[in-house]
C-alpha cells in the first residue's frame, strides 16, 4: 500500500517516534510506500509533499518536534478543502491516510472520513486531555519539565520568601497542572474544571504563612478561572479552529495574590518550554506503539478508528468518540490535587 502521513496541531515530544514506528513497520512487515505532507493539513490541501521512507527516519526516534512539521490550518475553513484534500491523496496514489493530532486534527479526520477518504488517526496532545485513550504522548514529558521547573522556584520562592505562581498549559484541562503540582509540591494547585474564589487562595496563603511557611507555590493551567465572572480570553486572534490563544492568568493572579496578602509575588510562564526538546522514555514507547498500533489498523482496514490506549493495551476507536468531548481530570487525581488546599484548611481549622 501507499499510504500519507501527517501531524497537525500543536507541536509534541513524541510526533517523530510515531512516524518512525508506521514507516519502520509498513516498510518492514508490509512492504508499504509512505507519502509526508507537510505542515499539518495545509499540505494535503496544497499538496506539499516530502518523502518518507527509512533514511528520512532514521535517527529521528529521540528528537522533538516532527520532521513533517505542522500548522493549524483547518481544510473545512477552505473553498472545497476537504474535496481538495481527498484528491491530492488520490493523485499521490495513496490509498489511506494516518493522521496524527488532537481533537482538532482529529475531526478533519472524521470528516474526511465520511467523505470516502480512508483514514486513522493518532492521538496527540500534550494536554492529555483527548476522549477515549488513558494517555497521549507529549504529555509524560510535559509533566516531567513541568515538575522540574516547579522543583526550581521552590528553592528561589523559600530563599526570598516569595508566593511563586507557575502558569502551565492546559486549555479546557488540568492534567499538566494536577500531575506537576502534585509531584512538585505545589501548596495551590488550580485548573479549568474547578473554577477559584481569588480570595479563599489569598486566605489560604496567609494561613500557611501565618504557620511559619514563608513562602508558597500556586501552579496554575492557562485556562485556570476566577469564579464568578463571564470574562472570556481575548478572540482578538483566533486560529482557524477558533481557539483564542491563552496566557496571562499566571501574571494576573500574582498581582491580586500580592494585592490582597501583602507578599511578594512572582509569576513564571513555562509556555512552549513544555512542548519543546526530546520526549521523554514513556513518550518515546507510547509513541511508538501508537504508530506501530496505526499501521496495523490500516492494513485490518479499520479507517475512521483511532489508536487509543486502554490500560496497557493499545486498541482502536471510533474517531468520533474520541473527539465527541474533552477529557476532564478525572475524581480520584482532582481529589489529590484539590486535597492540597483541603488539607492547609483543616491545618487551619485545628
Amino acid at each position: 500500500m501507499k499510504i500519507g502521513v501527517l501531524t497537525g496541531g500543536g507541536d509534541c515530544p513524541g510526533l517523530n517516534a510515531v512516524i518512525r514506528a508506521v514507516v519502520r513497520k509498513g516498510s518492514f512487515h508490509y512492504g508499504d510506500q509512505f507519502v509526508g505532507f507537510m505542515e499539518g493539513w495545509r499540505g494535503l490541501l496544497e499538496n506539499i509533499t516530502m518523502p518518507l521512507d527509512l533514511a528520512t527516519v532514521g535517527g529521528i526516534l529521540p528528537r522533538g518536534g516532527t520532521i513533517l512539521r505542522t500548522s493549524r490550518t483547518n481544510p473545512s475553513k477552505h473553498s472545497d478543502g476537504l474535496q481538495r484534500c481527498a484528491a491530492n491523496l488520490k493523485q499521490n496514489g495513496c490509498d489511506a491516510l494516518i493522521a496524527i493530532g488532537g481533537d482538532d486534527t482529529l475531526s478533519v479526520a472524521q470528516k474526511l472520513f465520511t467523505n470516502g477518504v480512508k483514514v486513522v488517526g493518532v492521538p496527540k496532545t500534550i494536554d492529555n486531555d483527548l476522549a477515549g485513550t488513558d494517555f497521549t504522548f507529549g504529555f509524560d514529558t510535559a509533566v516531567n519539565v513541568a515538575t522540574g521547573a516547579i522543583d526550581r522556584v521552590h528553592t528561589t520562592a523559600e530563599a526570598h520568601n516569595r508566593v511563586i505562581v507557575v502558569e502551565v498549559m492546559g486549555r479546557d484541562s488540568g492534567w499538566i497542572a494536577s500531575y506537576s503540582g502534585i509531584a512538585g509540591g505545589a501548596d495551590v494547585i488550580l485548573i479549568p474544571e474547578v473554577p477559584f474564589d481569588i480570595d479563599e487562595v489569598a486566605e489560604l496563603i496567609k494561613q500557611r504563612h501565618g504557620r511559619g511557611r514563608y513562602f508558597t507555590i500556586v501552579v496554575a493551567a492557562e485556562g485556570a478561572k476566577f469564579a464568578g465572572t463571564s470574562e472570556k480570553p481575548d478572540d482578538s486572534e483566533t486560529d482557524e479552529f477558533g481557539h483564542a490563544r491563552l496566557g496571562g492568568i499566571g501574571l494576573k493572579l500574582a498581582g491580586e495574590i500580592e494585592k490582597r496578602t501583602g507578599f511578594e509575588t512572582r509569576s513564571v510562564v513555562l509556555g512552549h518550554i513544555q512542548r519543546g526538546g526530546s520526549p521523554s522514555a514513556f513518550d518515546r514507547v507510547l509513541a511508538t506503539r501508537y504508530g506501530l498500533g496505526a499501521i496495523d489498523m490500516v492494513h485490518r482496514g479499520e479507517f475512521g478508528r483511532m489508536a487509543a490506549l486502554r490500560g496497557n493495551k493499545i486498541i482502536s476507536i471510533p474517531l468520533a468518540e474520541a473527539i465527541a468531548s474533552n477529557r476532564k481530570v478525572d475524581k480520584e487525581i482532582l481529589d489529590a490535587a484539590t486535597g492540597i488546599l483541603d488539607r492547609l484548611e483543616e491545618k487551619a481549622a485545628g
